[in-house]
């Protein structure tokens, strides 16, 4: 009999489109949660703040974000793929990956759910990092897997100007 483990290492190569879906519905559906404190923020606080002169329309967010947790998705599938073959540098690639999803959504919390914006600067800033880190560790399983996460990294790096601007300005 097959262990769980090892048929969920296998499922990329034994079902690569069903694995694909699932490594970017997951995330895509773990991202959107962190929309749940997005959405207590919006309107009675988000909308009374001094808008940073950058600062884009708020219905740009959600598609910009359901892009960048596809492409997210992807590479976490590429290393997923690998699993088997770089069973080491995948777990830390997965570890990293988790750990900067964790920051993901504690920003959301940080910046919209707590009101904070200069605690949403730490955490972004972490974040940033922990997003290099990711890419460096999926690097080291799939090069491909790095470069996906590119503009993500210039997304955060331009929501971090953002809540700079948001700080400096209120």
């Amino acid at each position: 009999m097959v262990s769980f483990p090892s048929r969920f290492r296998e499922l990329p190569h034994d079902r690569p489109l069903l694995s694909l879906a699932i490594a970017i519905l997951t995330v895509e559906l773990v991202g959107a949660s962190g929309s749940i404190f997005t959405v207590q923020g919006l309107g009675q606080w988000y909308d009374t703040l001094q808008q940073p002169a950058l600062a884009p329309p708020n219905w740009v967010f959600g598609p910009v974000w359901t892009a960048l947790f596809a492409l997210i998705g992807v590479a976490l599938w590429l290393v997923w793929r690998q699993a088997d073959s770089s069973p080491r540098e995948a777990q830390l690639g997965f570890g990293v990956f988790v750990l900067h999803f964790v920051f993901n959504l504690g920003w959301s919390a940080v910046f919209f759910g707590i009101q904070e914006i200069g605690w949403g600067l730490v955490v972004i800033g972490i974040l940033w990092l922990l997003i290099v880190a990711t890419m460096w560790a999926f690097d080291r399983v799939d090069r491909r897997a790095a470069l996906l996460l590119v503009p993500y990294l210039l997304w955060v790096s331009f929501a971090a100007y953002l809540n700079y601007r948001f700080w400096v300005l209120n």
